[in-house]
């Protein structure tokens, strides 16, 4: 519960210090927790999985966030469509499984049926003056940026997608999404607030210390460092990884690759980062030897050694796009002190497991590191419930990015639960 003392949510946006760590009612708050879901996953593009979760006509993924139970239908024209998963009878959910294939969307309860247009076909015992086309499925915004689904639940979605989607599109292409499937899904519920999910994810400070697997592939210098305080080696090895930074954009960028770093975490209401980053090792894959999972690979990349596309989009996502596989990341909040962390594993569609990959050396890394994660953001949940948590500094070497997520954050609902808004009051 908000504390009386605090006001309202309004008084707390208002009252945000830049650089350090958000108020405790914002991760602990019911009531908070209610305006983000209004403010931020009811009004934003929602990153929510990948084209091949729906490869054929019929196919069907469902998600939910929070109230919303949506649709994900390939049509027979292969076109992506979304819709309320919401009978227009009495209000039935029409899908159960996350994932299923069917012909027409039958609702079980009544049986009206609908096409993968969402259309109302077939609707028994409603009289002869009964107008199906008035009783349609109610769609969603939907967009595929290069095989990426993202869903908007506003009437009117962020127009500034459009813009985010010319600079990455040149950026996801090669690798071919569209010519992928799923290898895997992992579903992990992280026990903490959904903002403590991204802002854990938004650096690497805590890398060096919790994360054995990841630091093997991943140079933890890609996400900044106090150069004061390297000891001699840590200061040729941050030496050594700019020099491949300027090295490899530059071959990257030869072969047709776009690599250079793009950032609007803070300043678009579709906000997000990319950048291609060189690989340690033989520089291919998040693996343990850093060489390749997989034997096929994807798209229309020249090499294996492409390093790693990490691209972030504000509020709920990251992705890293290798030569051989693709993983991508979604975080759908389930309540105030609990996140879903949705994790997929991505190879070419004509890879064999057991032939041109093995599972466990594809998931390996990310599968540690989500459970390492989860257990970090587990510890500051807790914390922030202690009488004796108050925000802290935030790192300016190595947590900047935490800073612009938390900045992107005040400055939407601010927009939304501002002064002018209606305020949840405790």
């Amino acid at each position: 519960m908000l504390d009386r003392s605090e006001s309202s949510l309004a008084s707390l946006l208002a009252r945000r210090i830049p650089g350090y760590t958000l108020e405790a009612p914002f991760y602990t708050s019911p009531e908070i927790f209610a305006a983000d879901m209004e403010a931020i996953f009811e009004q934003h593009w929602i990153y929510v999985g990948v084209e091949p979760d729906v490869p054929e006509p019929g196919d069907v993924v469902t998600v939910d966030i929070g109230r919303n139970s949506i649709l994900i239908v390939r049509d027979d024209d292969m076109g992506v469509r979304a819709y309320h998963n919401v009978c227009r009878h009495r209000g039935a959910r029409l899908v159960l499984e996350e994932k299923t294939t069917v012909g027409n969307l039958v609702c079980r309860y009544h049986s009206w049926t609908y096409n993968l247009e969402g259309d109302l076909i077939h609707a028994e015992h409603m009289g002869e003056n009964f107008d199906r086309s008035c009783h349609g499925l109610k769609s969603v915004h939907i967009r595929s940026l290069e095989g990426l689904l993202f869903i908007c639940l506003a009437e009117e979605p962020p127009e500034d997608f459009d813009g985010m989607a010319a600079v990455m599109a040149p950026y996801i292409a090669p690798h071919n999404i569209r010519e992928t499937k799923i290898a895997y899904q992992h579903d992990l519920i992280e026990p903490g607030n959904w903002k403590l999910t991204m802002e854990n994810n938004r650096e690497c400070y805590h890398c060096g210390a919790n994360h054995p697997e990841l630091t093997v592939p991943l140079f933890a210098y890609g996400f900044g460092f106090a150069p004061e305080e390297l000891d001699d080696l840590e200061r040729e090895q941050a030496e050594r990884y700019a020099c491949l930074v300027t090295a490899e954009h530059t071959d990257w960028e030869r072969m047709g690759i776009p690599s250079r770093c793009q950032e609007h975490l803070d300043d678009m209401v579709t906000g997000y980062r990319a950048e291609r980053l060189p690989l340690d090792g033989a520089g291919e894959s998040h693996t343990l030897d850093t060489r390749a999972a997989s034997k096929k690979r994807l798209g229309s990349l020249p090499s294996d050694k492409m390093g790693a596309l990490h691209f972030w989009t504000q509020p709920n996502s990251w992705h890293h796009f290798m030569g051989d596989h693709v993983v991508t990341f979604s975080v759908i909040p389930l309540d105030a002190n609990h996140s879903l962390l949705r994790t997929k594993w991505l190879v070419h569609k004509d890879a064999v497991e057991g032939v041109d990959y093995d599972l466990e050396n594809l998931i390996g890394v990310w599968m540690a590191t989500n459970q390492q994660d989860s257990d970090l953001v587990g510890y500051c949940q807790k914390g922030a419930t202690s009488p004796a948590y108050q925000p802290g500094p935030y790192s300016p070497h190595t947590e900047m990015l935490v800073d612009k997520f938390c900045n992107w954050y005040i400055k939407r609902m601010l927009a939304w639960h501002g002064p002018t808004r209606v305020t949840a009051k405790a």
